[in-house]
């Protein structure tokens, strides 16, 4: 049997009634895009999250930049943000027409490095996009005090750190704006695609439900250039059924990565800890390997679908090659040939957990 990095079908399982149910009653009210489910996960996820708007959108790329064009940022602006992150970061600030400024990474917390932030600013800078990588709160506090004081707008890409708390706040709440991917692997997903903007300003609120939706004003009209980026009702059902059950599951992440590095501690490996004053959800459970890919392959062998998150930043890639550097990226290309995701998600068992812990044990006695 095949032990899965991720496994949404196992979530789907374990509150397969309830899904269910929302499905037919979204079904059954024939109102499939926005509507009253979205509004009201809308409202409960604003609630969580600890801020008074949420706004629905389809993907966590667009959520992010239609965060940016909201704040009129735009063409000849410059984004500071990591290249160790999911190309999604960067193809959003794209998106938003403005220019992607790459800084380095924490070595031990595998986030934007607020001592890069000084060297990175230019007159063009005009925004921050901080990513909370796999379910680890960046250090908000001294991003936060540099942004103030050169006058930057700060958004969280939290799409791997759904619940996850940095100084008791969760992550979105911090910054601007936090925005939120649904993809079905994420800690809080839905079953396709879906995305979220949290923001503590109802202006900056009202601008993004204008552009999510044409820049209409009043509807069919469009007072502003905007997208068509909508949370579909079914998406908004399903995210509502497993909104309550969010911190349970963070709870099960967590344990079971206490389990690994108290089975693995002993090993070979750096295990990823919490960092002081942050709650870490564990959206991946990312070690550093010196024999990466034979480890990579060990596990693939014994049936351990391990994962590479991720096997080049975004630098390293074609597409990106040119874009601005702002930092050496010396930490970010001493983690990448070593990095690996062991399999992580709540409902893997105490017997997949064993069969990784021994697999991990065989590799490095061999």
């Amino acid at each position: 049997m095949t032990i899965h990095c991720s496994y949404p079908l196992a979530q789907y399982q374990a509150h397969r009634d309830a899904i269910d149910a929302a499905i037919r009653r979204t079904l059954d009210s024939g109102w499939y895009i926005l509507g009253d489910e979205v509004t009201a996960f809308e409202a409960e996820f604003a609630r969580y999250c600890g801020v008074s708007n949420a706004i629905g959108v389809a993907n966590g790329t667009e959520a992010l930049a239609l965060a940016l064009m909201a704040m009129g940022v735009g063409k000849g602006d410059e984004v500071i943000t990591v290249s160790h992150t999911a190309v999604a970061t960067v193809a959003a600030i794209e998106q938003a027409g403005a220019t992607p400024a790459l800084v380095d990474v924490e070595a031990h917390r595998f986030t934007l490095d607020p001592a890069e932030l000084a060297g990175a600013l230019s007159p063009a800078t005009k925004a921050i996009i901080v990513v909370h990588l796999y379910g680890q709160p960046a250090d908000m506090d001294p991003i936060m005090t540099f942004a103030r004081s050169h006058r930057l707008r700060v958004i969280e890409d939290c799409a791997q750190a759904h619940g996850a708390r940095y100084r008791g706040r969760r992550v979105g709440s911090i910054g601007d704006a936090g925005c939120f991917s649904f993809f079905p692997t994420k800690n809080l997903g839905a079953i396709g695609d879906g995305g979220a903007i949290v923001t503590p300003d109802a202006n900056l609120a009202q601008r993004l439900r204008q552009i999510r939706e044409y820049g209409w004003q009043p509807r069919m009209i469009s007072a502003v250039s905007g997208i068509n980026s909508r949370l579909d009702a079914l998406q908004a059902a399903i995210l509502r059924v497993k909104l309550p059950h969010l911190d349970a599951d963070n709870a099960a992440r967590v344990r079971i990565a206490q389990a690994y590095r108290r089975e693995l501690n002993a090993l070979p490996f750096v295990m990823p800890t919490p960092a002081e004053n942050t709650d870490h959800v564990y959206h991946q459970f990312v070690i550093r390997a010196d024999r990466r890919d034979d480890l990579l392959n060990h596990l693939r062998a014994k049936g351990i679908n391990a994962g590479l998150h991720y096997p080049q930043a975004v630098h390293q890639q074609p597409a990106y090659r040119d874009l601005p550097r702002r930092s050496s990226l010396r930490n970010t290309e001493a983690l990448i040939p070593q990095i690996i995701s062991l399999p992580i998600y709540p409902e893997l068992g105490e017997t997949e957990i064993g069969q990784v812990v021994d697999a991990m044990r065989s590799f490095a006695h061999d």
